[in-house]
């Protein structure tokens, strides 16, 4: 796997998932670091010495699949080594995570890999309008890592509901927030928690201390969405029919375990639900566990993903 940066960690948790569930060997290449939320590393080129450097040069040679992350591509410079050089008889696939010069110009990635002849996949739903000749591979997640099991929150009478958001200007934050102040009035036990510019390992730590996880209300779910369900915390996002299909498809289920909010209405009315009735909260947390652990599973991802990598 070759990226510039790790978009949310799913990188390396895909790497790890593949040499943890299968007998096949993935390593991951990364050239750069965004937003410094120290998420784990492989063959990171800044920090590679000459000996590291040789690792990558065979590492890439030996190679069998190129996969792409991201907007990389053969043409990317790993130190003194070029993709390129190394790309002649390997299977070659894109992964897009929807990076907002991808969402602006999907007509340029639709062209260019239809006359390279590649294939893609996306990392949500939604994606696949921009991309309809791509396959979705859902994100996994390591549901029995520390960090991703749920967790009391502090018994001092607050009902938190957070959020993660690396843009909050795109993911709704402003009406999480109208939506907490109004509830507030009637309900001084709600706080909201907007987890910013910290450590991933940090982001997962406060998130379990939380009652309550928000994703957004752009229709899609993001690997925050996945982070609360692995938690155990009931988790709202605005998931529109489109997406909720996928996921059934995925899944084989009927039911989501997502509290579905897609205006400020939905998400104060569905924030108040939970606040009243915190056995709903326990119930919904539970589903959520038993979702991840038993549906959303690591294996089952990676299978995908193994499936769609023998179609190269």
């Amino acid at each position: 796997m070759i990226s510039e940066n790790d978009p949310a960690g799913v990188a390396i948790t895909f790497t790890k998932a593949l040499n943890q569930h299968t007998e096949h060997r993935c390593r991951l290449v990364t050239c750069a670091t965004r937003y410094n939320f120290d998420f784990e590393k492989d063959l990171h080129v800044p920090d590679l010495t000459d000996e590291g450097f040789d690792e990558l040069r065979y590492t890439l040679a030996g190679a069998d699949i190129f996969h792409f992350h991201i907007l990389a591509d053969e043409n990317l410079t790993l130190g003194p080594l070029r993709v390129q050089d190394f790309v002649l008889g390997k299977a070659i696939l894109h992964h897009h995570h929807g990076h907002p010069h991808f969402r602006a110009n999907p007509g340029i990635y639709r062209d260019k890999y239809r006359k390279l002849r590649r294939k893609v996949l996306v990392s949500t739903p939604d994606l696949l309008k921009l991309l309809p000749e791509a396959r979705w591979q859902p994100n996994p997640v390591p549901v029995n890592d520390p960090r991703y099991l749920p967790a009391d929150a502090p018994r001092d009478g607050k009902v938190r509901v957070c959020q993660s958001p690396t843009r909050k200007e795109i993911k709704d934050t402003n009406l999480l927030l109208s939506a907490v102040s109004s509830l507030r009035k009637n309900h001084p036990e709600l706080e909201a928690v907007i987890v910013e510019n910290k450590p991933h390992a940090e982001c997962l730590r406060i998130k379990q201390g939380c009652d309550i996880h928000f994703d957004h209300m752009q229709g899609y779910f993001g690997v925050s969405s996945l982070e609360g369900l692995s938690q155990g915390k009931p988790v709202i996002a605005g998931l529109d029919d489109w997406n909720l299909s996928h996921i059934k498809e995925f899944t084989g289920r009927e039911n989501s375990p997502w509290v579905i909010a897609r205006n400020e209405r939905h998400l104060e009315k569905g924030l108040k639900d939970l606040l009243n009735e915190p056995e709903k909260r326990t119930m919904m947390g539970r589903e959520s566990r038993y979702f991840m652990e038993t549906v959303w599973t690591e294996k089952a991802t990676v299978d995908r993903l193994l499936t769609f990598y023998k179609t190269l």
